[in-house]
């Protein structure tokens, strides 16, 4: 009976790689963009209960609201419920449509106002949401020149740096009309501060990886180098993401570890982990993944139960 004992004990050492081989193998889950698809509530209820492994370090749910619904602190507060509902450490990613297209009475854009509530009530603790245990959260807000950037945060598990960027799918919030890019440029200004402190991060502590998780797909893996990088900034002036994309795509070069961007755009492929040499990029739409980190291993991560 004892021998049996030890060895089921064993047995769930090694299904949560807490043994001498694997110390710091986890697994992290993703809940895209439910209210893009027009599911909503009920598929984010259901992910957060069901559809995301109970195993998981922590969970990271992209988008609070659809563009149809009213930007409402009602609203805001009642999404904001439902994720301290959790049993696993969430940790919130803003959305398009969480602020971008919001409008006061008047017709008029009320982007910044909504970005600024959602800060206050989404993103005020230096720690996750949930009714599990806390994970420890750095804000970007902690650095006295970027204080309104409460959105943008990190945190470590094991040899992995993961961080969320502000950066929504619709083109970053590019405004084609002239005048209309304060908060772009703003916001322009605190990512590219943000990216440079978690790569460096990343290589002072020789850590494994970093991810980042944003809504927008930055789409890295498609960057230009040599020539056709010169070419491509000439028709680049458009496109929201092109700073972030040259940057993460330069850093990633000068660090040793794997750089995996994870996002929620749209998309109707099924969700796989591409690479270009140490860059990698998972789209997961408005789905739900499972993510493994395995230490040691050439691939180092996973998609759960995925033949790869």
């Amino acid at each position: 009976m004892m021998a049996r004992t030890v060895l089921a004990i064993a047995a769930l050492l090694v299904a949560h790689g807490a043994l001498a081989g694997a110390p710091d193998a986890h697994q992290f889950g993703v809940v895209g963009h439910s209210f893009a698809n027009g599911s909503g509530e009920a598929q984010l209820r259901q992910a957060l209960a069901e559809g995301v492994d109970q195993a998981d370090a922590f969970v990271v749910v992209t988008g609070v609201k659809s563009g149809v619904e009213p930007c409402s602190d009602k609203l805001y507060e009642q999404r904001r419920a439902l994720l301290d509902e959790a049993r696993r450490p969430v940790i919130a990613a803003l959305a398009a449509s969480d602020w971008s297209e919001c409008r006061n009475s008047a017709g008029r854009s009320a982007a910044i106002e909504r970005l600024n509530r959602l800060r206050e009530l989404y993103f005020a603790e230096s720690a996750s949401l949930g009714t599990a245990r806390k994970l420890a959260l750095t804000r970007q807000s902690s650095n006295p020149k970027f204080r309104s950037y409460a959105e943008n945060a990190y945190w470590i598990v094991g040899k992995v740096l993961y961080a969320t960027v502000n950066l929504p799918a619709n083109n970053n919030h590019y405004r084609p009309e002239a005048g209309r890019n304060s908060e772009f440029e703003d916001r322009l200004v605190a990512n590219r501060f943000w990216l440079n402190r978690l790569f460096a991060l990343a290589q002072r502590h020789k850590l494994d990886a970093l991810v980042l998780f944003s809504e927008g797909d930055v789409k890295a893996l498609k960057q230009a180098v040599g020539l056709g990088a010169l070419l491509a900034r000439a028709t680049d002036r458009q496109d929201g993401f092109a700073e972030p994309r040259r940057q993460i795509g330069t850093l990633a070069q000068k660090f040793k570890g794997r750089v995996l961007l994870v996002d929620t755009a749209p998309g109707s492929a099924e969700p796989a982990i591409e690479w270009r040499a140490n860059l990698g990029h998972l789209s997961v739409g408005g789905g739900a993944v499972e993510v493994r980190v395995t230490p040691g291993t050439e691939l180092l991560f996973t998609l759960k139960d995925a033949n790869r």
